[in-house]
């Protein structure tokens, strides 16, 4: 699978990281095994996870602890305050059975005040700042389903990586509250990593109905997913973090192995397509 340069930190990350996400939605042992080693297998070489993810640091702890020297690991922490974040940090640190993280990242910023907490004198940043400084961490991160609270928050501190939805969908349907590009702009320019989410989202579950473990409605064939990851991969992205569907999150690492560059004429025919249905953001 390609690898791209994670902006400044220098990591060159597989096109698919492996979302910790699967683990909120209930999956017995023998497939967690089977699509761990399946992923592992076919290069992914970052896993992105988070404490509210069920028990997905529980889980993926063992396998943290045997492919280590191969993985770039990324959790994250929606406490806002010092004290609450640097009690999470340490917590996630002895249940992934590391000593450290590549990437930590301010998760969910969707609120503006949340974001002014977070980022105060006695806010999450702080205790990230001081887990950096004692080596516990490398680099720092933030992620939102907001664009524009990303924005905000990127003249407030200098991050070194943004994890936001990057979808044709979403492309289609412009307005402040979803458009990433404003946030794909400035990361090229401060050469920022851009880990992208919800790619192959298509939109909000029609009815009460789901028949996949995501919590949106999303594309399910593989030509579906091979068109969403391809239009998310050929914009200003290094990496896309995998489904919580463990089917959508195989038919993705699939799509990223045969990946070529989306033509403009392509992706103009996407966003057509795109023209009829509901965009996940904003809710």
């Amino acid at each position: 699978m390609e690898k791209r340069t994670l902006g400044g930190t220098g990591h060159k990350s597989t096109l698919i990281t492996l979302g910790g996400a699967i683990f909120i939605y209930p999956i017995s042992d023998a497939e967690e095994n089977a699509f761990i080693r399946f992923a592992f297998d076919h290069g992914v070489n970052h896993v992105d996870v988070a404490p509210t993810y069920g028990d997905a640091e529980t889980r993926l702890g063992k396998w943290i602890k045997e492919y280590r020297g191969n993985l770039f690991l990324a959790c994250k922490t929606d406490k806002r305050t010092k004290k609450e974040a640097w009690e999470e940090l340490n917590k996630s640190l002895k249940l992934l059975q590391t000593d450290h993280f590549d990437l930590y990242q301010l998760h969910a910023l969707d609120d503006p005040q949340e974001l002014k907490t977070a980022l105060s004198e006695d806010g999450a940043i702080r205790a990230v700042l001081e887990a950096k400084k004692q080596g516990l961490v490398k680099f720092i991160g933030i992620t939102s389903h907001n664009p524009e609270n990303i924005s905000r928050a990127l003249e407030g501190f200098n991050f070194d990586t943004v994890l936001l939805p990057v979808n044709y969908v979403l492309h289609a349907h412009p307005e402040p509250k979803n458009d990433y590009e404003p946030v794909l702009s400035l990361a090229k320019k401060r050469d920022l990593g851009v880990i992208a989410m919800k790619s192959v989202a298509k939109g909000p579950w029609p009815t009460n109905q789901k028949t996949s473990n995501t919590w949106y409605q999303p594309f399910a064939t593989q030509k579906e997913v091979d068109e969403a990851v391809r239009f998310t991969l050929s914009q200003s992205v290094t990496t896309a973090a995998s489904s919580s569907d463990i089917r959508i999150a195989k038919m993705m690492i699939d799509a990223a192995e045969r990946y070529t560059p989306m033509k403009k004429k392509e992706q103009q025919e996407l966003l057509l397509k795109a023209s009829t249905y509901k965009p996940l953001f904003p809710a």
